[in-house]
C-alpha cells in the first residue's frame, strides 16, 4: 500500500453498507479508514457482546474491501490508543498520508455527525458529505414528512411508505384488503405451542482476540461474554439469518409477535429469548444489510409461499421495518437535539440496581433483564412493557433510561435507540411518538407471558402484603399524572374504573406504591 493518498474515506462502525456508490469503483489514490475508536468505546457503558460484534464487522467489512481491491486501513484499539477523540485522530492520518481531500458518511447519531461537522469546518483542506445509501427516506427527505415539535403517528405515514415504495399493495389499495393486522398479532404462547417454536440460527464468530484488546486497554463493559459471538457479522450471515427466519419463523411471527414465555427452553436448547422473531436489527442498523434487501426478500418469500403464510405475519414484520424503523428515525432528526433534553414527567428516580445482574423478585423484570445481560437483546414488548413499563411507573430519569437501553442492547444506535426509550416507552417527549403514556399493570404481562405463574408476588393483589409492584405502582402513576392524562379517550375507562373505588381503598394502593418506590432496589 502506498504511504500518500489524495483522498481519505472515513467509514464508522455503523456504517457497513458494502453496497454504497463510494464501492462502485476502485481508486489507488483514495484510502479508507475503520477505527476502533475509544470515544465511541466509552462514551456510555456498553454490552461486552454489543462492542465485540461491532469491532467483529468491522474488520469483516474491512476485510471484504480489501478482497474488492480498495486500499483499507484498519486501526484497532492499540492503533488508536493515543487519540481519546475521533478529530485528533484524522489529523494525524492526514498527515501522515499528505491527504488533500477528506470525505465521510453523515453519522446517523447527532453527536457523531456535530463532531464531524465541526471538525470539517475547521479543515484546511477539501471535504465532502455523504448520505449513507441505507434507508428509505434520505436524509433529505426527511422534513418532507416529520415537523419539529410535531405530534406524529405510526399509521399514517406507515400507509404513506407503503405506497410510495409499493410494497403489499394491490393497485392503490393495500393487499389483503386492510392496512394494519396489529389485532392478528397479540397471541400468548400457550402450552401446547412451546415445543414448536423453533431453535434460532446463531453464529460462532471468534471475537477472543478483540476481548483481550478490550480488556487490555480497560474498556469497561457488561453483560455475558461469548468467545463464540452469535451475531452476524458479514453479509454472507445476515442473508443467512434472513433466509432462516422465512423458512422457520415467518409463519408465525405475527400471531406470536408480543408474546412472552420463560417455560420454552430445555438444558440443550435455547429458544425463548428469540422466539419468531428474525433477530436481524443488528445486520441492518450496522447496515452489513439493507432494509429494501430484507423486506423485498421476505415478501417475496410471502408470495411465493402464500398457502403457508397468511397476510398478518407478513404485514406485521413489513410494519416494523419500513413504517416503525424508518418512522423514529425521522422523529429523531427532526427533534434534535432538543430531543435528548425533553422529561416530560419530570422523572428522577435512579435505575434499580438489579437492572445490572437481574436480580430482582419480580419473574417478568428477572427474565427480561437477564436475556439481555446474555443475549444482549430482547424484543419490542420486553423492551416497552416490562423493563421500559416498569420505568416509566416507577418514575425513573429517562438519561439513566436511555443510557441503560443504549448499552445494553447490541442493535442500539442513539436514533433507534431514544425515540423508543424516550418517546414510545417512557413519554418523555409528552406525546411527539405515542398518542399515550404506554403504562400497563402487572395485568398486560400476565395477558401476554408465562412470567406471573412463576412469581414471588400475586399479580391478582393490588395492595395486599405479597401484591405485584406493577399493580399499585400503576394506579399511582396514573393517579399522579390524571389532569394530563384524563383527556386522552383511550384513559377514561381507566380513570372511570380509579374513581369507582372507595376513598379508603385508593388510599391503600398509593400507600403501597409509596412502599415499593422507597425500596426500589430491593424489590
Amino acid at each position: 500500500m502506498a504511504s500518500t493518498f489524495k483522498t481519505l474515506r472515513l467509514i464508522l462502525g455503523d456504517q457497513l453498507n458494502a453496497g454504497h456508490s463510494w464501492y462502485t469503483s476502485k481508486n489507488d489514490d483514495t484510502l479508507y479508514v475503520i477505527a476502533e475508536l475509544y470515544q465511541e468505546a466509552n462514551y456510555v457503558q456498553h454490552h461486552i457482546q454489543k462492542v465485540c460484534a461491532f469491532f467483529a464487522a468491522m474488520q469483516a467489512f474491512s476485510k471484504a474491501l480489501q478482497t474488492a481491491g480498495h486500499n483499507v486501513k484498519y486501526l484497532t484499539l492499540d492503533d488508536t490508543k493515543d487519540y481519546s477523540q475521533l478529530p485528533e485522530l484524522l489529523n494525524s492520518l492526514i498527515k501522515d498520508h499528505q491527504i488533500e481531500l477528506f470525505e465521510y458518511q453523515l453519522p446517523d447519531e447527532y453527536r457523531l455527525r456535530a463532531q464531524l461537522s465541526a471538525y470539517r469546518n475547521q479543515l484546511s483542506i477539501a471535504s465532502n458529505a455523504f448520505e449513507t445509501e441505507h434507508f428509505y427516506l434520505s436524509d433529505s427527505e426527511i422534513s418532507h414528512y416529520f415537523t419539529v415539535g410535531k405530534k406524529h403517528r405510526l399509521e399514517a405515514f406507515y400507509r404513506k411508505m407503503r405506497a410510495r415504495f409499493n410494497v403489499l399493495m394491490d393497485g392503490d389499495k393495500p393487499l389483503g384488503g386492510t392496512w394494519n393486522f396489529d389485532s392478528n398479532n397479540r397471541n400468548k404462547l400457550k402450552q401446547k405451542d412451546l415445543p414448536e417454536i423453533p431453535e434460532p440460527l446463531v453464529f460462532a464468530n471468534d471475537v477472543a482476540d478483540i476481548f483481550e484488546r478490550l480488556k487490555r486497554h480497560n474498556i469497561t463493559t457488561f453483560g455475558e461474554y461469548h468467545e463464540r459471538l452469535l451475531w452476524p457479522i458479514n453479509r454472507q450471515q445476515a442473508k443467512d439469518l434472513v433466509a432462516a427466519f422465512c423458512e422457520t419463523q415467518l409463519s408465525k411471527f405475527g400471531f406470536f409477535q408480543d408474546a412472552m414465555t420463560c417455560k420454552a427452553d430445555d438444558l440443550y436448547t435455547k429458544k425463548q429469548w428469540s422466539l419468531y422473531h428474525s433477530r436481524l436489527s443488528f445486520a441492518l442498523n450496522s447496515k452489513i444489510i439493507s432494509p429494501a434487501y430484507v423486506v423485498d426478500t421476505v415478501v417475496d418469500y410471502y408470495y411465493k409461499h402464500s398457502s403457508e403464510v397468511d397476510i398478518a405475519q407478513i404485514e406485521g414484520f413489513v410494519r416494523q421495518i419500513i413504517g416503525w424503523r424508518e418512522f423514529v428515525r425521522g422523529i429523531y432528526w427532526v427533534n434534535m437535539p432538543q430531543y435528548a433534553r425533553l422529561n416530560q414527567l419530570g422523572a428522577k428516580r435512579n435505575l434499580p440496581k438489579w437492572f445490572w445482574d437481574g436480580e430482582t423478585k419480580m419473574n417478568c423484570q428477572k427474565h427480561a433483564i437477564k436475556q439481555s445481560l446474555d443475549f444482549a437483546y430482547a424484543h419490542h414488548i420486553q423492551r416497552l412493557m416490562v423493563t421500559g413499563n416498569f420505568c416509566l411507573i416507577a418514575g425513573i430519569d429517562p438519561n439513566q433510561v436511555d443510557d441503560w437501553y443504549l448499552g445494553v442492547y447490541v442493535d442500539a444506535i442513539e436514533w433507534v435507540e431514544m425515540p423508543n426509550t424516550r418517546g414510545m416507552s417512557q413519554f418523555a417527549d409528552g406525546g411527539i411518538v405515542g398518542s399515550k403514556a404506554y403504562a400497563s399493570s402487572g395485568n398486560y404481562i400476565n395477558k401476554m407471558s408465562d412470567y406471573c405463574s412463576e412469581c414471588q408476588y400475586d399479580i391478582k393483589s393490588v395492595d395486599g402484603n405479597n401484591a405485584c409492584p406493577m399493580n399499585s405502582m400503576y394506579w399511582h402513576f396514573m393517579s399522579k399524572y390524571e389532569e394530563q392524562f384524563s383527556n386522552n379517550p383511550r384513559n377514561k375507562m381507566i380513570y372511570s374504573s380509579w374513581h369507582k373505588k372507595q376513598p379508603e381503598e385508593r388510599e391503600n394502593i398509593l400507600a403501597k406504591a409509596q412502599h415499593y418506590l422507597s425500596v426500589l432496589d430491593d424489590i
